[in-house]
């Protein structure tokens, strides 16, 4: 038995926690602020209840697992888990629209026939066989495996099987997904479709590698599921699960850095003074953090990529409104830029703060009773991908009014989905970059993204190990990156690493 201190309450850190504690390990879990779950928070007000990070959950089946392999109990048990169907509503430029199938191949491609025209749903189920293909390549070394020394085959490797497209008398094949779209969609909306994936978790569909088809592909394939009550009902049951496994937590207390001795971890110092002895060190801090690794206190794995420092963030608008929810409607609807080239140059050129235009707008309904003071409200969440910390403006009012007009904009683009959304409006709340980055620590409030193959290894994620001898890393900043069910998995890999030793080669 071991005693094990793990820096930061966030889902990769529980799921670590929980894990090791079953082991036998004693545990202690050290977080800055006051309650536990990273970026899955809730906000409330006047009887409204929102989800202020994630807001559906893909992948359920790490979380199944976690709970399974920590008390051999169902995950049903804890929380309601409700498969998403419609998966999403998408409302296109041109004002075509589709609803897609929950995990439904055939429906998907009969939907998308019938709304953008015969054709269409082939080249798009088409290209999901080609997307599973990448999948079956890279599932088990970028998610199920440790990240190893050999990391550069993943880097090098474009494991998307490009269609061959002829331009300008030459055969190339598609080495982005905005490529793909352009060359084997061939509809911008079916393009828009692909890239909004991407645009989720703030990569540039111009430079994200062929190999990011994963990601719709996951979300086709697992299936979108909601937790009753809102996201942070998971946060509390895997806190739970931890307290029920005795794993001690202090919350209130920040970590300022690692303990040392003769090359090994010997414990943490605190930012108020004082230390406390550890044999394993366990940091789900974020860059950016006095315990983060970015900060140096957590050393990356040998030879593993560095971090990527262009992350983008998220800006959300909670809406309060009148009148309750009606019957059919999608729980999910993504609303497409007008101009997606703007906004490409908004988020990821040069300019000073997002497009003037309105961005691609994520849309949530969940018409779920538990979040509205009654049947005759209903309350709708808003997201949009933003720079990091560039809504934060010269000042803090500056930021905020930056804010203010870019939450407008996002409202007029969610009107297109949810008719007469401003008269039923009651109240607004804008959540910034700034609002994450006080939650998580983020620099800028930056959302790290899953980690991805190819791209010369830009979208991998420092190792789960580090060059000091019993100290590791998880969530979102470390392998496999960033997302709920990365966060679970690099917790499954860094006790897998504590309790086996280098020797562990992940989940068979």
């Amino acid at each position: 038995m071991a005693g094990i201190a793990v820096i930061g309450a966030g889902m990769g850190a529980l799921a670590a926690a929980a894990r090791l504690a079953v082991a036998g390990h004693r545990v202690t879990v050290y977080e800055r602020t006051e309650t536990y779950g990273g970026a899955v928070r809730r906000f409330e007000r006047d009887g409204f209840a929102f989800d202020t990070g994630p807001g559906l959950l893909p992948l359920p089946a790490v979380y199944r697992d976690l709970f399974v392999k920590t008390g051999k109990e169902p995950l049903e048990n804890r929380v309601e888990l409700v498969q998403v169907d419609p998966a999403a509503r998408h409302v296109f430029a041109d004002g075509t629209e589709v609803s897609l199938p929950n995990a439904s191949r055939a429906g998907v491609v009969a939907a998308l026939d019938e709304a953008l025209g015969a054709g269409a749903g082939q080249r798009w189920g088409d290209f999901l066989v080609r997307a599973r293909e990448a999948w079956d390549r890279t599932r088990r070394p970028l998610l199920e495996e440790p990240l190893w020394p050999n990391w550069p085959v993943l880097a090098e490797r474009e494991p998307y099987p490009a269609l061959p497209h002829k331009r300008l008398l030459r055969t190339r094949r598609a080495g982005t997904l905005a490529e793909i779209g352009a060359w084997e969609l061939r509809d911008p909306r079916l393009a828009a479709l692909l890239e909004s994936h991407a645009l989720a978790y703030g990569l540039d569909p111009r430079t994200a590698p062929a190999s990011a088809a994963v990601l719709p592909y996951m979300e086709h394939a697992f299936g979108v599921w909601y937790v009753r009550g809102g996201l942070r009902e998971l946060a509390r049951a895997v806190y739970e699960r931890c307290v029920a496994r005795r794993v001690e937590f202090v919350f209130g207390t920040e970590v300022a850095g690692i303990v040392e001795k003769d090359g090994r971890v010997a414990g943490v110092e605190f930012a108020g003074g004082g230390t406390a002895d550890a044999e394993y060190v366990v940091a789900g801090a974020a860059p950016g953090t006095p315990s983060g690794f970015d900060a140096g206190a957590v050393p990356r794995g040998e030879g593993a990529v560095p971090p990527r420092r262009d992350m983008p963030s998220r800006l959300t608008v909670l809406l309060a409104l009148r009148g309750g929810r009606p019957e059919g409607t999608a729980h999910r609807t993504v609303v497409h830029a007008l101009d997606r080239e703007a906004e490409w140059d908004g988020l990821f050129g040069t300019a000073s703060g997002p497009a003037a235009t309105a961005p691609t707008v994520t849309v949530l309904r969940p018409g779920d009773p538990s979040l509205v003071p009654d049947s005759a409200h209903e309350t709708v969440t808003l997201t949009a991908t933003v720079p990091a910390g560039r809504t934060a403006g010269g000042s803090a009012a500056a930021g905020q009014e930056s804010a203010e007009a870019l939450a407008e904009r996002m409202i007029t683009a969610a009107a297109r989905a949810v008719p007469g959304l401003r008269d039923r409006l009651l109240w607004h709340e804008v959540r910034t970059p700034a609002d994450i980055e006080r939650e998580t620590g983020a620099k800028g409030g930056a959302v790290p993204a899953p980690a991805l193959a190819s791209a010369g290894g830009r979208l991998l994620h420092p190792a789960n190990s580090t060059r000091t001898e019993g100290l590791y890393t998880v969530g979102g900043w470390s392998h496999p990156g960033g997302g709920l069910p990365h966060a679970g998995m690099s917790g499954a890999l860094v006790a897998g690493l504590v309790v086996e030793g280098p020797e562990f080669r992940g989940s068979q």
